[in-house]
């Protein structure tokens, strides 16, 4: 018995059209999964589904703003419409704004909490329904070593994958009983194209983001994908309400 396999589950994958999302779509899908792509931007969506796709894996995408409720509730829509069940969900959407927070305005705190809180639990919300109603799923958050330890100039993501990770213990309490297991990944500090400008133009920051990681790198998108198929396979069945750090000891120091 093959504990990892995933083959005939549905897997929804949010902002999986590039970084982690999509190291984590691209693994589930080798293990078997049919893989999801939920992005606001269809183009961006399609074409991450379509790289799939040229790999030999079944993929597809769907729009959707996870900041919006009703649009989340169009793509659980879809989703069931068309396959009639999901199995996993990896609600890996998020967004960051770097500034003292002595500049941060309402609107850019409201931004990422809109995204990273608000988009996490509309997505655990609706999907969770239709798990309870299964008693049956694995929903997987990615929040972030910052949840527990604090860098400069990143106040408002941190509050966000903090309220992340805590999230994900209260649903895990809730929805143990349904046979829903809900745990989230946590990277440390990766070179993402989310980030990887930001890092060109602050070699400083790296250098000390380096300099605080005991294995002295910083992580890669594919770091977190054994973390995410262990997550959402049936080895971690009885696991649930955890966040589990794969950030080469940076929260170590």
């Amino acid at each position: 018995m093959n504990l990892f396999d995933l083959s005939g589950r549905t897997a929804i994958v949010t902002g999986g059209n590039q970084g982690i999302g999509f190291a984590i779509a691209e693994g589930l899908a080798r293990q078997g999964a049919h893989i999801v792509i939920a992005n606001r931007r269809a183009d961006q969506g399609s074409a991450a589904a379509q790289r799939l796709q040229s790999e030999g894996l079944t993929a597809e995408a769907v729009e959707a703003d996870v900041s919006d409720g009703a649009s989340v509730e169009r793509m659980v829509a879809t989703v069931l419409e068309r396959h009639g069940r999901i199995d996993i969900l990896v609600n890996s959407a998020a967004v960051i704004v770097r500034k003292p927070i002595e500049d941060l305005t309402e609107e850019e705190w409201q931004y990422v909490m809109d995204v990273n809180v608000k988009g996490t639990f509309l997505c655990c919300r609706d999907v969770g329904r239709h798990m309870i109603t299964r008693r049956s799923g694995k929903i997987i958050n990615l929040s972030s070593n910052v949840s527990q330890v604090i860098q400069p100039l990143r106040s408002v993501y941190a509050v966000s994958k903090a309220a992340v990770s805590h999230l994900t213990r209260a649903l895990a309490v809730e929805w143990a009983t349904y046979g829903v297991n809900v745990n989230a990944v946590a990277p440390g500090p990766t070179v993402t194209d989310f980030n990887r400008r930001y890092l060109e133009e602050h070699p400083l920051d790296r250098q000390k983001a380096e300099a605080s990681i005991p294995m002295a790198r910083l992580g890669a998108p594919q770091d977190h994908v054994g973390a995410a198929i262990f997550l959402a396979s049936d080895a971690s069945n009885y696991v649930t309400g955890q966040t589990i750090l794969v950030d080469g000891g940076s929260t170590l120091m």
